[in-house]
């Protein structure tokens, strides 16, 4: 459904896959989530690969990245595509934290602070997350945070960093 205003939002999305074809189901997701109506993609962030964090141990090493779009969905129906979009790539809701073909999280929704039984906005482990803060501050380091008043590039310097670059592959 659209938003009341149809006007775009901007908003942030971490991508992470450690099953299966990495790489390939984080193309198709993004082919998927960029030729959905209502959105728009803007910018996306280099591949970097960590370790899983929490969860199963044993679990292979994650590709990560971050997209930005410009989107006239409300946020509920945000978050149930990018559900949708997990489910048609193979993935399965097990133990939290748990191996995955696909992951999608909504971290930013312009700057929406909002916590429901579904979705709390900005996702609220973000900040302690190199995964997500690194490939975010690539593509938007003055993107400032509403809980916590600084920039993602602020909050990439604070932490230490669980993974590497490839390479600043693009995808």
């Amino acid at each position: 459904m659209l938003s009341a205003s149809c006007l775009p939002i901007r908003a942030f999305i971490a991508f992470g896959s450690n099953l299966g074809d990495r790489h390939a189901l984080l193309l198709a997701a993004r082919q998927e989530l960029c030729t959905t109506p209502g959105i728009t993609c803007v910018a996306a962030s280099s591949l970097y690969e960590s370790e899983a964090c929490g969860g199963p141990e044993g679990q292979g090493l994650y590709l990560n990245a971050v997209i930005e779009i410009a989107t006239t969905l409300d946020p509920d129906d945000l978050l149930q595509l990018l559900h949708n979009i997990e489910s048609r790539h193979g993935r399965i809701r097990r133990e939290r934290w748990s191996e995955r073909t696909l992951d999608l999280d909504l971290l930013f929704y312009n700057d929406l602070i909002l916590q429901t039984g579904s979705l709390t906005l900005p996702h609220p482990r973000l900040h302690e997350r190199a995964f997500v803060l690194l490939p975010c501050a690539e593509i938007a380091p003055t993107l400032l945070h509403p809980v916590y008043g600084r920039t993602i590039l602020q909050l990439s310097e604070e932490i230490e960093p669980s993974g590497t670059w490839l390479a600043k592959q693009r995808w």
